[in-house]
C-alpha cells in the first residue's frame, strides 16, 4: 500500500509539519510559466499519446495492478493513461494551475493528485512499482539532481523501475531550463543505487520542434 505524508488530497495543498511549501523545490522558477499557460499546454500536451510518447519502454512497465508514481504531472495524460492500464496512480504536480487543468481533463482517472516537488518530495513515502519523470529533470539545477535521484531512489520498492525522459536542446529564454544528457543521469542512478536498464537516444519531438529531441533513460533498483 502506498502512504502520502500528511492529508495530501486530490489537488489540495496541505503541508504536513515541518514540509517545505510544494512550490519551494530548486524547479520554482518555471512555475509562474506553466501557471500562465496551463490551459494551453493541456490541449498540446493531449495531442500525442502515452503510446506515442513513451512507446520505447512500455515493455518494461510492471504487470497491473501496481503503484506508479507520476511526478511533475503536469495535464494529467500520463497519469491518466497509467490508471487505464490498471495501475494505482500518485500524480504530483507543484502547479495548482496545471492539476486543476487535469482534474478537469481526466474527471474519471482513478489518480489521487498531490501538491508536492522535486528534489524533496516531501509527501510521498512510497514504495512505488514504477515511476515516471518525463520532460521535468530539465528544469532541476545541478545541485538538486543527485538529491532528486537519491529520494526517488528511495521510493522505489525493491526491483522498482525509474523513467526519466530528457528534453534537449538549447533551453528556452523563458523559463528555467537545462540541457541534461543522458549520462548524468545514469551516473546519478548508479550512485544512488540504482542500474541502468535501457537508454533510448536520439528521439525526434513529437510536438514538431525542430530545435528539442529526446532521450529516455529506464533504471531499475536492486541487483539483476
Amino acid at each position: 500500500m502506498v502512504e502520502t505524508g500528511g492529508n495530501a488530497e486530490t489537488g489540495g495543498d496541505f503541508a504536513p509539519p515541518g514540509a517545505p511549501p510544494a512550490d519551494s523545490s530548486s524547479a520554482a522558477g518555471v512555475q509562474p510559466y506553466y501557471a500562465r499557460h496551463a490551459a494551453g499546454l493541456g490541449r498540446r500536451y493531449g495531442s500525442v499519446t502515452f503510446e506515442e510518447v513513451h512507446g520505447g519502454v512500455l515493455d518494461l512497465l510492471p504487470p497491473a495492478p501496481a503503484v506508479a508514481l507520476d511526478v511533475g504531472a503536469g495535464t494529467g495524460r500520463d497519469a491518466a493513461a497509467l490508471a487505464r492500464r490498471g495501475y494505482q496512480v500518485v500524480a504530483v504536480e507543484p502547479v495548482r494551475e496545471l492539476r486543476e487543468v487535469a482534474q478537469d481533463l481526466h474527471p474519471g482517472a482513478n489518480a489521487r493528485w498531490i501538491a508536492d516537488a522535486l528534489p524533496e518530495l516531501a509527501r510521498l513515502k512510497g514504495p512505488f512499482d514504477v515511476t515516471l519523470v518525463s520532460a521535468v529533470w530539465m528544469h532541476l539545477p545541478p545541485p538538486a539532481r543527485g538529491r532528486a535521484m537519491e529520494r526517488l531512489a528511495a521510493l522505489l520498492a525493491p526491483g522498482g523501475l525509474l523513467l526519466v525522459s530528457l528534453r534537449r536542446g538549447e533551453p528556452p529564454a523563458d523559463r528555467v531550463m537545462f540541457d541534461v544528457p543522458a549520462e548524468e543521469v545514469v551516473r546519478d542512478g548508479e550512485r544512488a543505487g540504482l542500474r541502468l536498464v535501457r537508454l533510448i537516444d536520439g528521439g525526434a519531438d513529437h510536438l514538431g520542434r525542430d530545435e528539442v529531441w529526446w532521450q529516455a533513460v529506464a533504471l531499475r533498483k536492486g541487483e539483476e
